[in-house]
């Protein structure tokens, strides 16, 4: 009898199954980490909570992260806050979500900022409250000169809208005679977006087990390392993003190459 016939098929699986490092590889991290932020509803419901309760808790989670991916030297973060569609939610949640945002961007310099962080705003603003729109400005400025993390919070984003916002720039140009047909290439197309000047994202987390993108950077991820996970977004810790981290650091990127 040979050694595997003794095995189960539990054993036999795990006897085969790859080791994961324990440890993170400082010398491959990722530059840019995309986050959709899913299951602050699902994580209060659980709970019997108002949904405003897990929207709480996510900010408070978001906090850890980001601080956390700015001790690891990352040098960007992009998360989904609110996108364009969630305006359909009820009118009470999104009001919640409003002066929730709006507190985070006024406690800044409490908080993220004295973590060393950038802090940035994507997305439309045009829908966005006059307070809001000014906050914005205000946490922009006062975080520009910070040297740490560059946080993206995509706020009333959408990746169609972005792209159409581009192109609708890029036409424009043509039109005036500032640029030809000719001109227009994926680094133009690039450079006109709200992310204009970073790199993509190398790798993309998604919480509460759901698996597709929602709107979120479709140009920007065409060739992300994507990393799903069946946590809600309020228990997402910071072992779980080091999980993450050390899986995007197992894969063979390619970027279309043998």
């Amino acid at each position: 009898m040979s050694a595997f016939s003794a095995l189960s098929g539990k054993d036999f699986a795990m006897f085969f199954k790859k080791k994961k490092p324990s440890a993170i590889d400082m010398e491959n991290l990722p530059k840019h980490i995309g986050v959709i932020m899913d299951g602050n509803g699902r994580w209060a419901k659980k709970r019997g909570l108002p949904r405003s309760a897990g929207h709480k808790a996510g900010a408070d989670s978001l906090k850890k992260i980001v601080t956390a991916c700015n001790k690891m030297g990352i040098r960007y973060i992009t998360v989904y806050a609110f996108s364009t569609e969630n305006w359909s939610r009820p009118k009470e949640e999104v009001d919640y979500l409003m002066n929730l945002l709006l507190g985070y961007l006024r406690d800044a310099e409490n908080t993220l900022a004295g973590e060393n962080v950038v802090i940035r705003a994507i997305g439309s603003r045009a829908e966005l409250s006059e307070e809001i729109q000014e906050q914005i400005i205000k946490t922009e400025a006062f975080t520009a000169n910070n040297t740490g993390i560059v946080m993206n919070i995509a706020l009333n984003y959408g990746a169609r809208e972005e792209l159409t916002t581009a192109v609708r720039g890029i036409a424009d140009d043509v039109q005036k005679g500032e640029i030809t047909v000719g001109d227009i290439s994926p680094e133009l197309i690039s450079s006109r977006l709200y992310t204009g000047g970073q790199p993509d994202p190398d790798l993309l987390i998604r919480t509460s087990g759901e698996i597709r993108l929602s709107n979120f950077m479709l140009w920007q991820l065409a060739y992300s390392e994507m990393y799903f996970t069946d946590k809600l977004w309020p228990d997402f810790t910071v072992r779980d993003l080091e999980d993450a981290i050390i899986e995007y650091q197992r894969r063979n990127r390619r970027f279309g190459g043998v």
